[in-house]
């Protein structure tokens, strides 16, 4: 007997063959319950068309069994199974790694090991649901209803979700949720692949392993989605091999198709309505077309060489003879909740999310999320391209539980319909049973956890001629979270660019990419360093090195936003500077020794060019547009902005002043050192005075502009130095919120909660000692002679009275400072009292009354002070007389 996959998933179209016995098959069941009998009611007649098909395809099915000339597929599957290791009973209902991490079921919490009264009414439906769908749809495999726990215990698939709202931003969107289910847990295959699982574990034992099925990776990745308000489903069919398997090595990356989308987008200019028309073009397109006809057929046949080149390094991929066999398990997002515009698929694998017409999901056989569980009957025979997933439509899904008819989320029910109309009764009738709260405790993830990731902290995943590695933050010492290296070749061994991103380092350095064809480096930082530099990019030729910066132009005062270094030329661009400069380039001689870095800062300047912005405070005429300073030819060359009504501007060249000997107080300035090209010609020439002022001011310019040249030289050549030095000694940003992931802050912590233990330790064994400053000046000696102790007694008593004095005295002065301020402020009131306001009235009395306030509690402090002073004296006389150290000598 021969059928391929798709039969076997088509197989549930015969269902509307045994619609009609279908209700009478829920009657004669003893276990069923009549308030459940309300749904199972027949269903609308079938299609003559669609009865004939059923009958033809039942016939061609029977002649096949009854010629089995050929073997089927399931044959085909049985031998794979049976070329599997064996194992022993045990193993068949726990696996390899749940036996070595069992868990102890004292640890486990009631709910894992027991069942409510809730859980076992809920049991006995669904083994009477899964009774009625095996008789009606004997070809179809069984459905997943209530597999084992973690504790041997079966447990309905609805309870195993729940619900959870972790407190990580990143948790609250479908994509960061899918992202770290991803990441954070490591794949187990299904054993064998073609069959469902007889294990469904807890989200809190799969979040303790860090691995799991598919199922465990939908369940988990449920879970959080309906925490954070998605209306998702756990989804249990079929799908291809590559999927079930986690091969991701025939896709392309996704960060590679993001960057080509980011390319087209940017190639994309938008059409100016209003432009300037083209001139004519005068050349022949006879030729043109010859050319392109030509330059067309050597591309065709070059990409037809490549073509033909990448079939014989590239085999075809093998067709699968179990297409349409392979166990899935993913989730189903619909719309309306959370804005969600359309239904989606997310392969919990991944994290990438499909759109549900996607062909690599060959078939669905049941959905269920925590309230409800649903049976698929619609055909497959396109995979999932025709499905609906509209689950109050009875025809198309057979739910467990009763439940009102589902509307869609994003439209209101109509009061008004008549459809929407239930009594009373029936209400109570639907209602009978609802689904058991969850037995899983609560979902938790540590901070810790949420920073690692990754089981291990690295993550390698191979796609199509590239890899891509995730590393945890903190993890390695220059901050590495993610590289991406894209190859030549399929068997990935001749790489072509390395991609790097960087967190939390101390020179923010945030992505580095190296073209290794071109040996062309780009690095991009993060704002924060002392040059504002932003991105650079260096590449290191035979004639020398060609760096590439660009600055954050707010951040400096000079407002450069670029510098391009050449080997015999710089280019720097500018942005909102004061004086409208936006563009300088300098133009150098050779070097005594090319090459060198000293060499490059005393290299001949011959030429400087450089642009400025239009000052609209400023005639056209008088306004700098353009400067050149001709270092070797000794001239400067000015031009001017163009005027609105002209095409030509105005131009002036200067002839600098030769050297002149010093007997000469100034040079000698000649109107033949200026040539003037004026637009109108009515208009008044400068006089020579003014040329001559110009020329001064031009030449300081000059020099001004040359050290800011050397500056800008030197400036390059410390960030070249700084970037080796920091690549060499590489050093992270201590984060406080990730404290346990730094080397330095775990020091310092520990070193902290020593010094603090350590005092705590030395109070409570020596408490407060007057004598411990005074034997700290003399050595804290053993044992003191008679002379020293009664010294320090002395010592210690004269300590305390002077500071018994001073803050007698200090509280003295405090009170008649606030008495002879009390008197003036009196004395003021009795001279202005007929002519101040009533507000400085007001004001005035406010002040007495917390003046003669305070003045009273500094009499009473004194007084208490001078009373109890006589008292300190005398106890902590006694106290030294009765100190072991000098109670000896002191008696």
């Amino acid at each position: 007997m021969q059928k391929t996959g798709t039969d076997v998933v088509d197989a549930t179209s015969n269902y509307y063959l045994v619609l009609k016995s279908f209700h009478l098959a829920c009657i004669q069941c003893a276990s069923f319950e009549k308030k459940q009998c309300r749904r199972w009611k027949p269903r609308r007649e079938m299609d003559p068309k669609m009865e004939e098909y059923q009958k033809e395809k039942i016939l061609e099915v029977e002649e096949e069994e009854d010629q089995g000339s050929e073997r089927s597929v399931l044959e085909e599957l049985q031998e794979l199974e049976e070329t599997l290791p064996d194992a022993d009973a045990s193993s068949v209902h726990s696996p390899l790694w749940v036996r070595a991490l069992q868990p102890d079921p004292l640890c486990c919490p009631a709910s894992y090991k027991k069942h409510s009264p809730q859980e076992r009414h809920l049991l006995k439906m669904a083994h009477n649901f899964h009774c009625q769908y095996a008789h009606l749809y004997p070809i179809r495999k069984h459905l997943l209803l209530y597999p084992l726990n973690e504790c041997g215990v079966q447990k309905f698939v609805s309870t195993t979700l729940r619900p959870a709202l972790l407190p990580y931003p990143e948790l609250y969107t479908w994509d960061g949720c899918s992202s770290l289910v991803s990441d954070f847990l490591a794949l187990l295959p299904l054993d064998p692949p073609f069959d469902l699982p007889t294990h469904l574990y807890s989200p809190t034992w799969v979040l303790k392993t860090r691995r799991g099925s598919c199922f465990d990776f939908a369940t988990l990745l449920c879970s959080l989605l309906l925490g954070a308000g998605y209306d998702a489903y756990c989804v249990s069919g079929y799908a291809v091999k590559e999927m079930c398997l986690l091969n991701q090595s025939c896709q392309e990356c996704p960060l590679l198709v993001m960057q080509d989308k980011e390319k087209m987008l940017e190639q994309k200019t938008p059409l100016k309505k209003y432009s300037v028309k083209p001139r004519r073009d005068l050349s022949s397109r006879f030729r043109e077309q010859r050319q392109s006809q030509r330059q067309a057929d050597t591309q065709v046949a070059f990409a037809s060489r490549q073509q033909d080149e990448q079939r014989l390094q590239e085999s075809e991929h093998p067709v699968d003879r179990f297409m349409g066999h392979w166990v899935h398990c993913w989730v189903l997002v619909l719309s309306g909740s959370r804005e969600v515009p359309e239904n989606f698929f997310i392969d919990p694998l991944t994290g990438r999310s499909y759109p549900t017409t996607d062909k690599q999901f060959l078939g669905v056989e049941s959905i269920w999320n925590h309230q409800n569980y649903w049976v698929n009957i619609q055909e497959c025979r396109s995979g999932c391209v025709e499905m609906t997933f509209d689950l109050g439509d009875a025809v198309k899904w057979e739910s467990l539980l009763c439940c009102l008819p589902v509307q869609p989320q994003l439209l209101l029910p109509d009061p008004k319909d008549p459809e929407n109309e239930y009594s009373d009764e029936e209400e109570e009738d639907l209602k009978v049973f609802e689904m058991p709260p969850s037995w899983v405790k609560r979902i938790e993830i540590s901070q810790q956890d949420m920073e690692m990731r990754c089981p291990t902290g690295i993550k390698v995943i191979q796609y199509r001629k590239a890899k891509l590695e995730k590393v945890a933050p903190y993890l390695l010492k220059d901050g590495l979270v993610m590289r991406l290296t894209t190859y030549k070749d399929l068997d990935c061994t001749e790489p072509i660019t390395v991609k790097e991103w960087f967190q939390h380092r101390q020179d923010y350095l945030e992505e580095r990419e190296l073209n290794r064809i071109t040996n062309v480096t780009l690095e991009r930082f993060g704002p924060g360093r002392s040059q504002a530099l932003k991105t650079h990019r260096h590449v290191t030729l035979l004639q020398g090195q060609e760096h590439d910066m660009e600055f954050y132009s707010h951040s400096r005062v000079d407002g450069l936003a670029k510098r391009g270094e050449r080997p015999t030329d710089i280019t720097e661009s500018f942005e909102g500077r004061t004086d409208f400069l936006y563009h300088r380039h300098i133009i150098f001689g050779k070097a005594p020794e090319p090459g060198g870095t000293a060499s490059r800062e005393q290299c001949p300047i011959l030429k400087v060019v450089e642009r400025f912005g239009r000052d609209c405070s400023k005639p056209a005429g008088e306004d700098v547009a353009e400067r050149v300073f001709l270092t070797a030819e000794g001239l400067i060359q000015v031009t001017y902005h163009l005027e609105d009504d002209r095409i030509i501007p105005t131009q002036r060249s200067f002839a600098k002043f030769q050297e002149w000997p010093p007997s000469q107080r100034q040079p000698v300035f000649s109107p033949d050192m200026v040539s003037t090209f004026l637009v109108d010609p009515s208009e008044k020439p400068c006089t020579n005075l003014s040329l001559y002022n110009m020329l001064v001011s031009l030449m300081k310019e000059e020099d001004r502009v040359t050290q800011e040249i050397r500056s800008s030289l030197k400036e390059v050549r410390d960030i070249l130095a700084l970037r080796k030095k920091e690549e060499s000694n590489c050093e992270l940003r201590i984060s406080i919120y990730s404290t346990a992931w730094s080397e330095k802050a775990r020091r310092y912590r520990e070193e902290l909660e020593r010094v603090a233990n350590e005092e705590r330790l030395w109070k409570e064994r020596k408490g407060v000692d007057e004598l411990a400053p005074l034997l700290a000046k003399l050595g804290n000696p053993e044992h003191l002679p008679r002379e020293e102790a009664e010294q320090l007694r002395k010592d210690c008593l004269a300590s305390l009275k002077e500071q018994l004095v001073y803050r007698a005295n200090l509280m003295q002065e405090r009170f008649q400072k606030e008495t002879q301020q009390l008197r003036l402020k009196q004395q003021w009131y009795q001279q202005n009292q007929l002519s101040i306001t009533q507000e400085e009235k007001d004001a005035y009395m406010s002040y007495c009354s917390s003046a003669v306030l305070r003045i009273k509690a500094l009499k009473l402090r004194l007084s208490r002070h001078k009373d109890y002073a006589l008292q300190k004296y005398l106890m902590l006389d006694e106290k030294l007389r009765r100190d072991p150290r000098l109670s000896k000598h002191l008696c």
